[in-house]
């Protein structure tokens, strides 16, 4: 008798188990303050997982250089401590301080799309990569996209109800369009692209009718088309992927070819941290726009499974503030913010395992590079900024910090006591 009743209520308990963890889990996606603690928890697993792959990937490099082996990761560390402070202020910014802001910020952005031409610029593979201002060197296009986000924010926002109608496209579409040309003018396709990238998951967002969007997107798809055949690096690359065997390996097609080898090395668990091959001066930019390569050979297919979930979910978050904020300058700056790291991810996981070309772009908050690390970190603020604003988001933030303060103060209380 005893062991007929304990089955039903061995099940019955597992079935409040399971309710209850269902009650739970709609409870936190229903939280108001979702979004902001998932953003933020995941911008900093991140940056943490980045700065680790940062030091295993560039040591050997910085020794072959003559330097310190940490010196790459002390120079990323350094970065990352004046990106999260700032993101941090940026979060805290009333969302109509950074409307207001927009076109500063646009026309600052602009200004520094053109520092290239009158300010000594850095130069790899024909490209200018940065610009050397006094003691630092930083990347104006990375900014670019941060003044470019608000501005498209802000600008399509005001004129969200007559989208429709050509003309008052004009303004958004040209804007965009000069800030692009700016940046390819430094032979910078990468960059370029991510810029294309924002301005159509704004113009998404902001509700632009299909048959316009599609039509912006067959023009700029022929553009890209074209200045892709302008420069024979930027061909044969486009050869080595679709017809591997008639590039040379050991030329243009080298880095692929080290990357897949990497992959392939690293199989399901990896050869562990720090064992990577690869990185012994056979990938170049290893800690930089191959850093996935290293991550996948050293944690093997798990530690791209991490890569991909840590994105991934970085854009639950991201969606989650795109549908539930009211005010449209927010959910569209958000989705240009959720295009441009989507976009570089993808386009650098492609690189990585072979199916799209090389062209330069970084892994976000992963790879090596102070200005793209930097600005993107300033952009997780002003989506932190957006979440703190959305309806009951603040008050539930407030609360449990109160909550944990007095938490604190009890157990200090309690300490002094004993």
């Amino acid at each position: 008798m005893t062991a007929t009743t304990s089955a039903p209520s061995r099940t019955s308990a597992a079935s409040g188990r399971t309710r209850t963890l269902r009650t739970t889990m709609r409870s936190a996606w229903n939280d108001p303050a979702m979004p902001y603690y998932l953003i933020s928890v995941l911008v900093l697993v991140t940056v943490a997982l980045g700065l680790v792959f940062v030091l295993s990937s560039s040591a050997v490099k910085s020794l072959s250089r003559g330097n310190a082996p940490y010196d790459e990761f002390f120079g990323q560390a350094q970065f990352a401590l004046i990106g999260l402070p700032l993101a941090f202020a940026v979060s805290r910014l009333p969302v109509d301080f950074l409307k207001k802001f927009a076109w500063v910020a646009y026309f600052g952005a602009l200004g520094l799309q053109l520092t290239p031409f009158f300010l000594e610029p850095v130069t790899a593979n024909g490209n200018i990569v940065g610009v050397i201002l006094g003691p630092i060197t930083f990347q104006p296009g990375e900014f670019a996209k941060v003044g470019l986000v608000l501005w498209l924010g802000a600008v399509l926002a005001n004129k969200q109800h007559q989208l429709g109608k050509i003309r008052h496209l004009l303004v958004p579409v040209l804007g965009s369009a000069l800030m692009i040309a700016a940046q390819l003018k430094t032979e910078d396709m990468g960059t370029s692209l991510v810029l294309v990238a924002i301005v159509a998951g704004s113009l998404f967002v902001a509700g632009v009718p299909l048959r316009i969007f599609a039509g912006l997107g067959v023009a700029a798809l022929g553009v890209i088309a074209f200045l892709s055949t302008l420069g024979q690096t930027r061909l044969a690359r486009i050869m080595a992927v679709f017809q591997p065997g008639e590039v040379d390996s050991q030329g243009v097609g080298w880095q692929l070819k080290q990357s897949l080898w990497a992959l392939g090395t690293g199989g399901v668990s990896g050869v562990g941290l720090g064992g990577s091959r690869t990185k012994w001066l056979h990938l170049p930019e290893a800690h930089n726009d191959f850093i996935l390569a290293v991550i996948g050979e050293e944690l093997g297919l798990l530690g791209i499974l991490l890569v991909l979930i840590l994105f991934g979910l970085l854009m639950v978050g991201l969606t989650r503030i795109v549908t539930l904020h009211p005010n449209p300058f927010v959910k569209i700056a958000t989705g240009a913010i959720s295009a441009w790291v989507l976009f570089q991810a993808v386009v650098n996981i492609g690189m990585v395992i072979g199916v799209l070309p090389v062209i330069g772009i970084p892994l976000p908050l992963i790879s090596t590079g102070g200005s793209s690390l930097i600005a993107t970190l300033i952009a997780f603020g002003i989506v932190l900024a957006f979440a703190r604003d959305l309806p009951g988001a603040k008050a539930r933030i407030n609360g449990r910090r109160g909550a944990t303060r007095r938490s604190f103060a009890l157990l200090a209380r309690g300490r002094r006591a004993v």
